[in-house]
């Protein structure tokens, strides 16, 4: 079934803006040694060792991934759901108009897709991995091993999920309070409106829908059309 999206390219055109980037503080930054540090975690707690390093994909590493992969597939995590609970004054927001960006939050289900990872180079291409879903401290986006099923098998598979003790932890908003902020923030990597669109977008292309990013794009694309 080929759905129509309300949100489209010229509604995320009209939003789009030049945002210069404010920065982090370099002392919140993570260093080499942390990264290296994170790595050497991540692989010594994989809970099935011998078997490949599987990441599950719920957002923008669908639509951009950072690193290679040599198979995928459809998987369901269950007891984590996609939330934009993640506030943002970089990237997509900026300290005068503040964004929210999807996670990975407690409770629920959520389909994404699993992609198996090369053997080749592993610690390096998750340093590279963790570098773009994490920079300053304390973690937003935890890296931590989740179960998944798919295919009818339940596999361990990697999954960056929030941070609940983080300062940008912004809990349960309303949908319609999210569309308020995804139609209007925008960063020096782009809008929140781009972001979703993209997302919902490809999803749809993999067979995957989710109806409350459906119901979001539609509410994103209303306010748009209101501005």
């Amino acid at each position: 079934m080929v759905r129509q999206m309300s949100l489209t390219a010229a509604h995320v055109a009209r939003v789009h803006r030049v945002v210069a980037d404010p920065g982090a503080v370099p002392s919140a930054l993570h260093d080499d040694a942390d990264y290296a540090e994170w790595v050497r975690m991540i692989l010594a707690a994989h809970p099935a060792p011998g078997q490949p390093v599987r990441l599950f994909a719920y957002g923008s590493l669908i639509w951009k991934p950072e690193i290679p992969h040599v198979a995928e597939a459809p998987a369901r995590a269950y007891g984590w759901h996609r939330s934009f609970c993640l506030r943002q004054v970089r990237f997509r927001g900026s300290p005068d108009l503040p964004g929210l960006m999807m996670a990975l939050d407690r409770g629920g289900q959520c389909v994404g897709m699993l992609y198996t990872l090369p053997e080749q180079d592993l610690p390096g291409q998750l340093n590279r991995l963790f570098r773009r879903e994490f920079t300053v401290k304390p973690i937003t986006n935890m890296p931590r091993w989740i179960t998944v099923e798919a295919g009818g098998v339940r596999l361990p598979g990697l999954a960056f999920v929030m941070n609940r003790a983080s300062t940008n932890y912004a809990g349960r908003v309303a949908p319609e309070a999210v569309a308020d902020v995804l139609a209007r923030a925008c960063g020096h990597v782009g809008s929140g409106a781009e972001y979703l669109f993209n997302t919902v977008s490809h999803l749809e292309a993999k067979g995957i829908h989710d109806s409350g990013l459906w119901q979001l794009q539609r509410l994103v694309a209303e306010r748009i059309d209101a501005l």
